[in-house]
């Protein structure tokens, strides 16, 4: 009987935990979430705070600088004390235990006295001699025994303890103790100077801390202040999306940076009011233009579907006009819809959107071309002079061939329609009735059209693109009666650019 291999799929691994984060990064993300008050309140309470603890520490360091250079120029410039003449004095091996075998004595009050803290070390063997009623005795050290190497007179400065713990500052000198050479230490102690340090230590700590506090408090009331623009903008903005009431404005005060970003939202705010009220103008306008056409669309088709259920065909002849009305109304429809197309662009294109180096005279003879066919008994008279500009060619081609149409929609029969282009400024001067003067200041709004004219096939959008595609490559567009007192109208593009394409 053979064994059969059992086949089995490897476990996965258990999925590694995500790392812990460190104390830092726990720091960095508490201090993100936080509100910009308590930001400011915090940065605020900690500059201060890093800057009274590096005054207090510097403070405190130069207290204790002064104070122990006081001890030891006192300890340096003291006189030393002279040995005892003709009086032997107990040595011991240690001081603990020369002080021991002293007899006792009270030390006096103010702890000055110069028997307490001398003592003498003899060199060899090595012992510690006290002067009589001795009270303290100063801790030896190792690097005692280097003064034995000094001249007489000589003397060596250290930190030291008495038995008792108490500090001090030692003056180690060479002399002699008799016959033999000895150390003579004379010590100061230093317990008032470190009590002192650590009464402004504590002195210091209270005063840092209260100042923390102080700037705690002050860096509230200071970011409070100062973010009640920020407060008021936030509130304008919500309630803005909250409502969507465009056009909410925040008062000014002063030329700061806060008063710099509220009145940049009051011109947001002003700009966004503006765009929803032309927005839903050409809303209302393109809908009552839509209208007509759509109206009489809907009579015919009904007049249609109408003779066709009451089996009385309508003539020929009326049929056909019927249809060739539809047709044209549906071609008003196509050309209405395709000037609200081009209007629904923004007011400024993108960079690089359609942006090219072109031929501006070169629009300028196709668009007439194109009117020619349109009027053909129209007689154009062309002149132009190479002139490239930069800017978008489709639209450019556009608003020339609508400048165009205008003149030859209010052209006379047979009448002269004049294209000049010279040095980037193209005009378009027709021989029809002209505009009024008081009508001059609408010409370029959009769905205008003058009362006159109102018969006349046309939505009202022609110069309004023509406005809009000139500003687009930085040129100006007017439109005004005709310069040399005969009838017409004269368009006047003036375009930046030059004569080469370079």
């Amino acid at each position: 009987m053979s064994e059969r291999a059992i086949s089995r799929s490897p476990v996965p691994p258990p999925p590694l935990a995500p790392p812990r984060p460190s104390p830092v990064q726990r720091l960095v993300h508490w201090f993100r979430s936080r509100s910009l008050r308590s930001r400011l309140t915090f940065l605020s309470a900690a500059a201060v705070a890093v800057a009274i603890a590096l005054s207090a520490l510097a403070c405190w360091f130069i207290v204790e600088k002064q104070l122990y250079g006081q001890v030891r120029t006192d300890l340096a410039s003291a006189p030393l004390p002279l040995p005892p003449r003709g009086q032997s004095l107990p040595c011991y091996e240690t001081p603990q235990a020369a002080l021991q075998a002293q007899p006792r004595s009270v030390a006096p009050e103010n702890g000055t006295s110069v028997a307490r803290d001398t003592q003498y070390v003899v060199k060899d063997p090595t012992a510690v001699c006290l002067p009589p009623a001795a009270t303290k005795a100063i801790v030896l050290r190792p690097s005692d025994s280097a003064v034995f190497q000094l001249r007489p007179g000589q003397s060596v400065i250290r930190d030291g303890h008495f038995t008792d713990g108490t500090p001090a500052l030692v003056r180690v000198s060479l002399t002699h103790f008799g016959p033999q050479p000895a150390l003579l230490m004379v010590a100061s102690p230093t317990q008032s100077v470190e009590e002192s340090l650590q009464g402004l230590a504590f002195l210091l700590g209270a005063v840092s801390v209260g100042g923390i506090l102080l700037a705690a408090v002050a860096g509230r009331i200071v970011a409070r202040s100062s973010l009640k623009p920020v407060h008021r903008l936030t509130d304008a903005v919500e309630h803005i999306a909250r409502t969507e009431e465009v056009g909410t404005t925040i008062p000014v005060h002063g030329d700061d940076e806060i008063a710099r970003l509220s009145t940049s939202f009051n011109s947001m705010s002003t700009a966004l009011a503006n765009s929803r009220e032309r927005q839903t103008r050409l809303i209302a306008d393109a809908g009552h233009e839509l209208r007509t056409p759509l109206t009489s669309l809907r009579t015919n088709v009904d007049l249609l579907i109408r003779s066709d259920d009451t089996g009385r065909p309508l003539p020929p002849a009326t049929k056909s006009k019927l249809l060739g009305n539809m047709k044209a109304q549906m071609q008003e429809l196509t050309v209405l819809i395709q000037d609200l197309l081009q209007l629904s662009r923004p007011d400024s294109p993108k960079p690089g959107q359609n942006l090219a180096v072109v031929a501006l005279h070169e629009i300028a003879q196709r668009a007439v071309e194109r009117a020619e066919l349109r009027g053909p008994g129209l007689v154009f008279d062309t002149a132009a002079e190479p002139w490239f500009v930069h800017g978008d060619a489709f639209a450019l081609e556009r608003a020339v061939i609508n400048l165009l149409d205008n003149a030859v929609k209010y052209s006379p029969p047979g009448g002269t329609i004049e294209v000049r282009l010279k040095q980037g400024v193209l005009t378009v001067r027709d021989h029809g009735p002209g505009i009024p003067a008081d009508e001059l200041k609408y010409v370029f709004d959009r769905f205008w059209r003058s009362p006159s004219s109102r018969q006349l096939p046309g939505s009202g959008l022609g110069l309004s693109i023509v406005a809009q595609s000139v500003r687009d490559a930085g040129g100006e567009v007017s439109l005004g009666p005709a310069g040399d007192g005969g009838p017409g109208a004269l368009a006047t593009v003036r375009l930046p650019g030059g004569p080469t394409a370079e």
